[in-house]
């Protein structure tokens, strides 16, 4: 499904939950299940919200360099992508934009973007290598909870916060290191973690919230920095 050549600037952003009758055209005439290869073509600037959310055979999906976002729910439930490139053009990743998306096995996130969505990648059953680039300074509420294939991730430095369940029950991931630049880490970030054996916390976390590592059954020691002030 390529978009028309004359396409210019940002998509529609969509609603198929039909509340507002917004729903894309190709969903309008039954094709989701037909699409399984969408190309973003050069001069289009953001990918719409639901755009091509619930395509259950879409298997690879090419952007062009010109766009600056993924909206919200953009490729969500889309049970069969297996690749995607995220440009280095991207600045922003939406809520949910992934979210579901069970045969994706790897991503590489770009210096370009600065921001993740809540349960962005949420789901991701298959999801084992996780790249993301230093320039990334917000990662939302549950990014990546449920990866349950994911054993390991690096946490750029310039990252804030470890929003909570942002980790939630990845039951392959062993190890995390936490950088200098955060600051907190949300409750239950690291909950239901079971194969997790090392976190290793920079100086520079003052919170830790509820219940961040419960039911990490491998964890035997963790050491909590003195910069931590409000421990719950």
């Amino acid at each position: 499904l390529p978009l028309p050549k004359a396409y210019r600037g940002p998509m529609w952003d969509y609603d198929l939950s039909y509340t507002y009758g917004n729903d894309t055209p190709w969903a309008k005439a039954e094709l989701l299940s037909d699409i399984k290869e969408v190309v973003i073509r050069p001069g289009v600037t953001s990918i719409g919200s639901w755009a091509f959310s619930s395509c259950d055979n879409l298997t690879n999906v090419i952007i062009s360099n010109s766009v600056l976002s993924v909206g919200s729910y953009t490729f969500a439930y889309c049970d069969s992508l297996q690749n995607i490139t995220i440009p280095d053009s991207v600045t922003t990743i939406g809520s949910y934009a992934f979210n579901d998306c069970r045969m994706l096995a790897n991503i590489a996130i770009p210096s370009s973007v600065e921001t993740i969505g809540m349960r962005a990648f949420s789901g991701c059953e298959r999801l084992a290598t996780v790249t993301i680039a230093k320039g990334v300074t917000s990662i939302g509420e549950g990014a990546f909870g449920h990866c349950s294939k994911l054993t390991s991730l690096i946490i750029p430095d310039g990252v804030t916060s470890i929003n909570d369940s942002l980790f939630t029950a990845c039951t392959s991931l062993t190890d995390i290191t936490i950088p200098g630049s955060v600051t907190a880490i949300g409750r239950t970030a690291f909950e239901a973690c079971h194969s997790l054996v090392n976190v290793n916390i920079s100086d520079g976390v003052i919170s830790i919230g509820d219940y961040a590592f419960q039911g990490c059954i491998s964890l035997t020691r963790i050491v909590i920095p003195n910069s931590v002030i409000f421990r719950l």
